[in-house]
C-alpha cells in the first residue's frame, strides 16, 4: 500500500473518540482484550457445532484464527449478541438469503428509499442523512450502497423495512459460512475478489488538512464517494460472495452492527486488514451516531415459516 494512503488510514482510525491500537500479538494484548477475543469465538461457536466443518477452530484459514489475529491494544466493550436457533426450511423476504439455517441477511449492502405519494424514491448515497426523516432500507443489485450513515440511522432504516441491524456475531457467521473461513469465499485471500483497493478520496480532496486531523465535516464531504474507483455498485464483485449468497461482506463499505457500543465490520475499499482480516475485520469505539464516507450497513431478519416468504 502507498505510504501516503497508509498514513491516511491511520489518521482516519484516530478520528473517533478513542482510537484503538493493534496489539503486536494476542499474548501482548491487555487481559480484557484477550478475554474479549475469547468471548467473540465462544459466541460464534454454535454456528459450527452441528455441521460437517473441514476447518478445525484456530486452523490456518479459519475465522477463529483471523479473530485471534486482531486484539485491541486498548479495551473497548463489544456486545456480540447471540445466534438464533436453527430453523430448517425457514424462508427470507425478497432481497435476503438464509444464513446457516438460522437467520436472514441482506444479499447486497443496503441502499435507502423514502416513501412519497406511495412510491419509493431513492435517497442519494453520497450525503449524510437528515434527522427527522424516515428512511427505508432496501437490498437490491446494481446501485451505489448508502454510506455516510450512523449505526443509529441504519438501525432505524432496517426497522422501517421490517428488519433489524445484524448482531455482531450474526454478521461474522453469515460472512464465514458453515465452514467458518476467514473470507466469505474461502480460507485464503483472492486478490481482486472483493473491492479492497482503490484511491483515497481524503488525500484527493483534503490532503492539506490531514496533519491537523480530519473532522466530521471533511469525512462527510459528498464528493468523496463520487471519486472514480471508490465505492462500487452492489453486485459489481460477484466473486466476493458468501456461502449463503451475500455479496460484498468484505470491502466496499464498512458495515455497522447492532452493538450499541459502536462496531462496524468487514472493512472498506481502502482497508480490509488493519483491524483484522476478512470476516474477522472489526472496528470498535466509534459512537453509535458516528458516520463518515466509509460507513454503510446491511440488515438481518428472523427466518419466516416455510411458505410465508414475502
Amino acid at each position: 500500500m502507498h505510504v501516503a494512503v497508509r498514513h491516511a488510514l491511520v489518521a482516519l482510525a484516530a478520528v473517533s473518540s478513542a482510537a484503538i491500537a493493534r496489539a503486536a500479538t494476542l499474548e501482548e494484548a491487555p487481559a480484557e482484550s484477550r478475554a474479549q477475543v475469547a468471548a467473540a469465538k465462544r459466541a460464534l461457536a454454535p454456528a459450527f457445532a452441528l455441521g460437517a466443518r473441514r476447518f478445525a477452530p484456530g486452523a490456518k484459514g479459519s475465522i477463529e484464527a483471523a479473530i485471534d489475529g486482531y486484539a485491541p491494544g486498548r479495551f473497548h466493550p463489544v456486545t456480540e449478541g447471540t445466534l438464533p436457533a436453527k430453523r430448517a426450511g425457514g424462508r427470507c423476504p425478497s432481497g435476503m438469503v438464509v444464513a446457516l439455517d438460522r437467520f436472514c441477511v441482506d444479499t447486497w449492502e443496503a441502499s435507502l428509499v423514502e416513501k412519497k405519494d406511495g412510491a419509493d424514491v431513492p435517497v442519494s448515497p453520497y450525503h449524510p442523512l437528515d434527522d427527522g426523516r424516515v428512511y427505508f432500507a432496501r437490498s437490491v443489485a446494481g446501485v451505489v450502497p448508502q454510506a455516510y450513515i450512523s449505526a443509529k440511522q441504519a438501525s432505524a432504516a432496517c426497522r422501517a423495512s421490517g428488519k433489524r441491524l445484524c448482531e455482531a456475531v450474526e454478521w461474522r457467521a453469515a460472512c464465514a459460512g458453515s465452514q467458518g473461513t476467514t473470507y466469505p469465499y474461502g480460507p485464503s485471500k483472492k486478490d481482486g475478489a472483493c473491492h479492497d483497493t482503490g484511491p483515497s478520496p481524503m488525500l484527493t480532496y483534503h490532503a492539506d488538512s490531514m496533519k491537523r486531523g480530519w473532522g466530521r465535516v471533511e469525512l462527510n464531504d459528498p464528493r468523496l464517494n463520487q471519486l472514480e474507483g471508490t465505492v462500487a455498485k452492489t453486485g459489481a464483485f460477484p466473486d466476493c460472495v458468501s456461502e449463503s449468497g451475500a455479496l460484498d461482506m468484505v470491502g466496499n463499505l464498512h458495515e455497522w452492527t447492532a452493538d450499541p457500543n459502536g462496531t462496524f465490520q468487514g472493512g472498506y475499499w481502502l482497508d480490509t486488514t488493519l483491524h483484522g482480516d476478512g470476516c474477522a475485520y472489526r472496528t470498535i469505539a466509534h459512537p453509535y451516531d458516528y458516520h463518515d464516507y466509509s460507513t454503510g450497513f446491511r440488515c438481518c431478519a428472523d427466518l419466516e415459516p416455510p411458505g410465508d416468504a414475502r
